[in-house]
């Protein structure tokens, strides 16, 4: 028997022994402060400590590491993929959880189930996994007394708002709702999804009511560089109340999906602004609700409380663009719609995307509303079927850089309960088909040559007179079908810039297009074939394009490092920020 250890050495391998399972590490040098980092500011707790796990000692030097950098820009390196959970992740490591003085670690198996999860992402854009994203250095297990850095995305949401009948809350109670009600609902669905929803309003109608909007985005509140936005509105009409319903399920199916992980659903949210009005006009349903469905008149409700139809009271500027018509070089984007000009530009594309995924509107059987679309393909220009003035969808076209389409979605105006479900199925695909159309085109940002983004630019598209201009960042979206494209940035003060643009026809995610203005004088303008993924100023670096036969992933030209060895389209952001390289992001 060999002799006995030496007491003392005993007890430090005791106490060795048993501090991981302890439930907290105490850090007797620091005490709990508030949390101010911005990128970490939805985490599940509210106090860290300095030094945090990677020994940063302020919030100026978390602030002003690559590390930090990262995480503030994962949305736009990895497209949407991971996002908010890979950044709440980051936060759990760079501002730990902090209570009494304790310091709380995340769970490793959270961690491990990311990277999985993650991985092809980073490798798509030949990055490494970061260093402090190392599942088993910076956390822990559940039986050392870990927490879950998603729990406030993923958990502790359904107690809540558990439904009184005891079912889940990804249930859908395909019902009507009163007003009451849909508020209820749209609520308790942004509790749910707080990381990723929200609920506003946009005013008031006459009785009061308000006219309340969901909106789905990985940042709820902020519009985020180049992440288009979609609204959807619904019951323009009071009495019309299938859309209004189907809003308020696509809602809740929208929270529940992406709670239970749909990847689908979670790209979706990830990369887009998503905004929901089920009513937009919430006095007339009263009306019609109170004849109740089956015995609702075909007018009845359609108005609102002050007896306007609301779809014929927007600022009529379809008579304005004919008086200005009249006038030799007056600006306008609007152009009477012939045949040729419809049946080849993108309004057919956002309409096809509706009509092709819904099994009604496709059925070639049936004649519906008393006429048959389908000779169309399930669609009609309005203006072949009948004109009017103040109507939402032309303001919107002339008035902003929205390109609207109204979806009709039955014979019945106001459908009895019992076949709410059945269209819920019907429409379900097509709304979800028809909002991830947004990321068919082009998108970029417009810079001077400083870099500083150029608001209110326009963005032309020869041939087509409409244009769209950029937001406050620089940024712009430009929907627009497969084809040959010749696109043109100006604003005033600086020369045009020019650029070819082609668009692959099975290509459904936008392509990457800078445009650099130059002040009026400095240089000749530019005409660069190919569709650019990112320019010289994109704000995540490098330049490189796609060509006229590329397939069109837009992950695939930045799978592989260069021939050459030079370092990948993002180290020069990270270089131009920081002082530290990051070069542990690199992979070889």
């Amino acid at each position: 028997m060999p002799p006995p250890l030496p007491l003392l050495l005993l007890t430090v391998l005791v106490v060795a022994a048993a501090r991981p399972g302890c439930e907290f590490e105490r850090n007797p040098a620091a005490t709990c402060v508030d949390l101010q980092l911005r990128t970490c500011s939805d985490a599940a707790y509210n106090h860290t400590t300095f030094p945090n796990l990677l020994q940063h000692r302020s919030w100026e030097v978390v602030e002003a590491s690559s590390e930090y950098i990262l995480l503030s820009v994962l949305h736009q390196l990895l497209e949407g993929q991971c996002n908010p959970d890979l950044r709440l992740l980051g936060c759990a490591v760079l501002a730990p959880r902090c209570e009494g003085g304790w310091v709380r670690r995340p769970c490793r198996h959270i961690c491990e189930g990311l990277r999985e999860v993650c991985q092809p992402a980073f490798d798509a854009i030949d990055m490494a996994w970061p260093y402090f994203l190392d599942c088993h250095r910076y956390f822990t297990r559940e039986d050392e007394g870990c927490y879950d850095p998603l729990e406030k995305l993923r958990g502790g949401l359904e107690a809540d708002e558990a439904l009184p009948s005891g079912l889940p809350p990804t249930f859908i109670r395909f019902s009507h709702h009163s007003y009451a009600q849909m508020v209820r609902v749209l609520r308790r669905t942004a509790s749910r999804c707080a990381h990723v929803a929200r609920t506003y309003s946009i005013g008031r109608s006459f009785d009061g009511r308000e006219l309340l909007v969901i909106e789905f985005s990985s940042r709820p509140g902020q519009h985020e560089l180049m992440e288009p936005e979609v609204k959807l509105i619904g019951n323009i009409h009071g009495n019309e109340v299938a859309g209004r319903e189907m809003l308020i399920y696509l809602a809740q199916y929208l929270c529940s999906e992406y709670l239970l992980g749909n990847p689908r659903i979670q790209r979706l949210l990830n990369t887009t602004r998503i905004h929901l009005l089920p009513s937009m006009n919430p006095d007339g349903y009263e009306v019609a609700a109170a004849e109740g469905a089956g015995y609702n008149g075909w007018t009845s409700g359609r108005q609102n409380a002050q007896n306007l139809d609301l779809n014929r009271n927007f600022p009529d500027l379809t008579s304005e663009y004919y008086r200005l018509a009249e006038t030799r070089g007056a600006r306008s984007d609007h152009i009477p719609i012939p045949q040729h000009y419809w049946w080849g530009k993108m309004f057919k594309l956002l309409s096809r995307a509706y009509a092709d995924v819904h099994p009604m509107m496709m059925d070639r059987s049936e004649n519906r509303c008393g006429g048959n679309f389908l000779k169309r393909g399930s669609i009609i220009n309005g203006a072949d079927w009948y004109s009017f003035t103040g109507g939402m969808s032309d303001f919107n076209y002339l008035h902003t850089n929205c390109f609207e389409i109204t979806v009709e979605l039955g014979c019945v105006k106001f459908p009895p309960e019992e076949a709410l479900y059945i269209l819920w199925q019907h429409n379900k695909e097509s709304l979800l088909n028809f909002v991830e159309t947004v990321h068919r085109g082009i998108k970029g940002v417009v810079t001077d040559k400083f870099g500083k983004p150029v608001k209110n630019a326009r963005i032309s598209v020869k041939g087509i007179r409409h244009d769209i201009t950029t937001a406050p960042d620089g940024d712009y979206w430009r929907l627009l079908p497969p084809g040959i494209h010749i696109v043109i940035a100006q604003a005033p003060g600086y020369a045009k810039v020019i650029k070819k643009v082609i668009i692959p026809a099975r290509m459904k995610r936008a392509g990457r297009v800078d445009f650099i203005l130059q002040p009026l004088g400095m240089g000749p303008k530019n005409f660069i074939h190919g569709l650019r993924r990112t320019g010289p100023h994109d704000p995540l670096g490098g330049a490189s394009s796609l060509g006229e036969a590329t397939e069109p992933d837009p992950l695939r030209a930045r799978r592989q490092p260069s021939a050459d060895g030079s370092k990948p389209w993002w180290w020069s952001y990270f270089t131009s920020l920081s002082t530290h390289r990051p070069r542990w992001l690199l992979k070889y």
